[in-house]
């Protein structure tokens, strides 16, 4: 993976492009000028993260461009701040200050929006199993600005996790996070938007295991929860019980663990 940064950087745009790379031990290369197809040929690497003023924008030769965005997370986010539900934190039974494991970060949306429910207190680790994935979800979280205070500084408390979640779940101690919660992505996508589509090249489509799910039950002290199709096998599969959502494609199982 290659991290540069625009035409006209500044010093601090530099700056976070080098302590990028430091962090994903990556090859930080300057920009002066060359088109991104030539860099990415120059150094025998098609993955780029572009590091942004508002964020950065990942970059794969022959893919759309991916410029971090919290898109309906954001939208998600504001109706919280309202006091509307959701029915992400009403499946998780979730309360101001509960610590959160979001196995499958994808884009960081429902980690947003349980960082806005949470609070100031609360812990979210959300694990991304693409390097180039979270490396661009830990700068654009980090950087992005809404334009409301709140939700920016909900997603500066999310913190990425590059790695497969089965491992970060067998690294954690009993009873270490309130909530552990997954969306993978699905194997039968139910649309295809201009925002979803460039995710699925970086996705692992892989089902979850039954491993998986003993282990978030081991680590958790509350609920652990999977989004899926409505009536979809899964939850019967990995023993989840499924919440009922009549009007919506999109359902949620929960194992209520309960250990508070």
């Amino acid at each position: 993976m290659i991290i540069t940064t625009g035409d006209k950087a500044g010093i601090e745009i530099i700056n976070r492009a080098k302590a990028l790379a430091s962090r994903t031990g990556s090859l930080y290369v300057p920009r002066r000028h060359t088109s991104l197809p030539k860099m990415a040929k120059q150094h025998g690497d098609d993955e780029i993260i572009v590091v942004l003023d508002n964020g950065a924008r990942l970059v794969r030769a022959g893919e759309e461009p991916m410029e971090f965005h919290p898109s309906m997370g954001f939208i998600r986010a504001k109706r919280i701040l309202k006091g509307e539900s959701d029915p992400m934190l009403d499946a998780a039974c979730m309360n101001e200050g509960n610590s959160v494991l979001d196995c499958t970060a994808g884009l960081g949306t429902d980690a947003l929006v349980f960082a806005v429910m949470g609070g100031a207190n609360t812990k979210i680790t959300a694990v991304e199993s693409s390097s180039s994935l979270a490396a661009l979800l830990s700068e654009g979280l980090g950087h992005y600005t809404s334009g409301v205070e709140e939700i920016n500084e909900a997603m500066r408390r999310v913190d990425i996790v590059n790695g497969h979640h089965l491992e970060v779940l067998r690294s954690l101690p009993d009873q270490s996070m309130d909530i552990v919660y997954f969306d993978p992505m699905f194997r039968e996508p139910l649309m295809d938007s201009s925002a979803i589509r460039p995710l699925r090249w970086f996705a692992n489509s892989d089902p979850l295991s039954e491993e998986s799910i003993n282990e978030a039950v081991r680590v958790a002290r509350k609920t652990v929860v999977l989004k899926e199709k409505r009536g979809s096998d899964e939850f019967t599969r990995l023993g989840f019980s499924e919440q009922g959502r009549s009007h919506s494609k999109i359902s949620y199982g929960v194992i209520v663990v309960d250990r508070i």
